[in-house]
């Protein structure tokens, strides 16, 4: 295939500093692993935080638990909306390092961090307000709606903190760094783990806070993470231009993916919201199994979201330069992996599901719900893997329509009603089965489609080049 080159600017080159890669040259397969590498090291660090979280609060009380659980739809909105923003800027910054345009770079990182604070601050003040509504009709009783609305109001503080270490990750892996969010991340993760304990359990004498001693463990944590980040960005590797000249034409640039990003990203933690409504109904060791087999499934999919968050920066870089065989193979080989990972994640889980959960909680009830689910619903993960691959390659393009089609696709015509019917027909096991069926549904759809979009876009860019029209 013909991988002719646009034209790219003198402006600076490809490269921000030293330490950064330029992803349009060397092996792909050589990319690819370093950048997931560092990426799974970074999620491991993140995930594996939130799990021990979660096998603290365990030993709190079922109650406590059930309670975390009732906070995760919401947690993953406010996720939602920072990991949009930062694959909005991300796009940008990857296409406009691919086309050597490093101070264009630069106006979008300063931009996208104050567009991101100024979001997430109206974010914290509408929902601040509606915690325990929000709770009442998520399903939780009294007593768990108590201890979520307490939990909630102090990870809330947090957030801002979170949120701009979330969003400096994207950016520092657009310019082809993945290594230092990787290591601030497992900084922050591991500050997490040691204060969380202290304050969950009363250690050191420090006083006995229970659930509200985890959400306190997250903002202090996260707060010296916006400390290392900070210094980071701003300081060593100068990547902000303090300015706010041209600030609307970069926010417009980075919502054009962003917002269908925070959208697509959004649908999946509202439909939860829903999906936890219906489980709540089964009563509170159900939810509290779900709450902890999720979170133990998220340990898995790590390598899957790692890799998805890999590709796009590599795909941007190389589609700015117009090396179309390079973002082709990625794609194959992301996908490839995806399978074999399927398989041997889903051979784990499946013999040692029922083992690793009596090892964190030993009600009866709580391990039944936990390990069918991991039994179930982890049987498609390559298929999410053919998901996720598909939505970073369409945002990495500057296309985040499709990848919002996706999700309304999958969380919403298909997997609710799914849901609502397999709790008719089979309680909340037939919930685990629907999300299995749906996942293996979208994941062949989403293959299809970037396959088909990929050729596509590449003829229109080729006929463009050919006509001496530069993008």
């Amino acid at each position: 295939m013909n991988t002719t080159n646009e034209p790219a600017s003198a402006e600076g080159g490809n490269k921000l500093r030293p330490g950064t890669k330029d992803f349009t040259e060397g092996p792909v397969h050589q990319h690819l692993v370093r950048l997931t590498l560092f990426m799974v090291l970074g999620l491991v660090s993140v995930l594996g935080a939130s799990l021990v979280e979660t096998i603290y609060i365990s030993r709190v009380g079922t109650i406590d638990l059930a309670a975390l659980g009732f906070t995760f739809p919401l947690a993953m909105i406010f996720q939602s909306v920072a990991m949009g923003l930062g694959i909005g800027a991300s796009s940008v910054v990857a296409r406009a390092m691919g086309s050597g345009q490093s101070e264009k770079a630069k106006k979008i990182i300063t931009h996208s961090l104050v567009l991101m604070m100024i979001l997430i601050v109206l974010l914290i003040a509408l929902i601040y307000w509606n915690t325990d509504t929000i709770f009442s009709f998520l399903g939780a009783n009294e007593e768990a709606s108590t201890l979520a609305v307490a939990y909630m109001d102090i990870w809330l503080l947090g957030l801002p903190f979170f949120t701009f270490a979330m969003v400096g990750s994207h950016l520092m892996r657009a310019i082809g760094d993945p290594a230092t969010p990787a290591y601030l991340m497992m900084i922050g993760s591991v500050l997490q783990v040691l204060i969380a304990p202290i304050l969950i359990f009363g250690l050191l004498g420090a006083p006995k806070l229970g659930l509200e001693g985890a959400a306190w463990g997250f903002l202090l944590a996260r707060l010296g993470s916006l400390l290392m980040y900070g210094y980071i960005i701003a300081i060593r590797d100068k990547l902000m231009i303090f300015s706010m000249q041209g600030f609307i034409a970069s926010c417009r640039d980075i919502l054009h993916v962003g917002l269908p990003a925070i959208a697509s990203n959004s649908i999946a933690p509202l439909s939860m919201a829903l999906i936890t409504k219906l489980i709540a109904g089964h009563g509170v060791a159900v939810i509290a199994g779900f709450s902890l087999a999720a979170r133990i499934e998220h340990m898995i999919l790590m390598v899957l979201f790692a890799l998805a968050n890999s590709i796009a920066p590599f795909i941007g870089q190389n589609w700015g330069a117009a090396l179309f065989d390079r973002v082709q193979l990625t794609l194959k080989q992301a996908n490839g992996f995806v399978v074999v990972w399927g398989i041997v994640a889903y051979t784990f889980l499946y013999i040692g599901a029922e083992t690793i959960v009596r090892s964190i909680n030993s009600d009866p009830a709580v391990v039944e719900a936990a390990t069918f689910y991991l039994r179930i619903v982890p049987l498609a993960m390559g298929f999410m893997g053919f998901i996720l691959n598909a939505t970073s390659c369409f945002n990495a393009l500057g296309k985040p329509l499709p990848p919002l089609t996706i999700s309304i696709l999958q969380m919403i015509i298909i997997y609710l009603p799914l849901a609502m019917l397999g709790d008719y027909l089979l309680g909340y096991k037939g919930i685990f089965i629907a999300a299995a069926v749906t996942i293996f549904i979208v994941g062949i759809i989403s293959r299809i489609w970037i396959r088909r979009a990929l050729d596509l876009g590449i003829a229109q860019r080729l006929k463009r080049l050919g006509e001496g029209r530069h993008e």
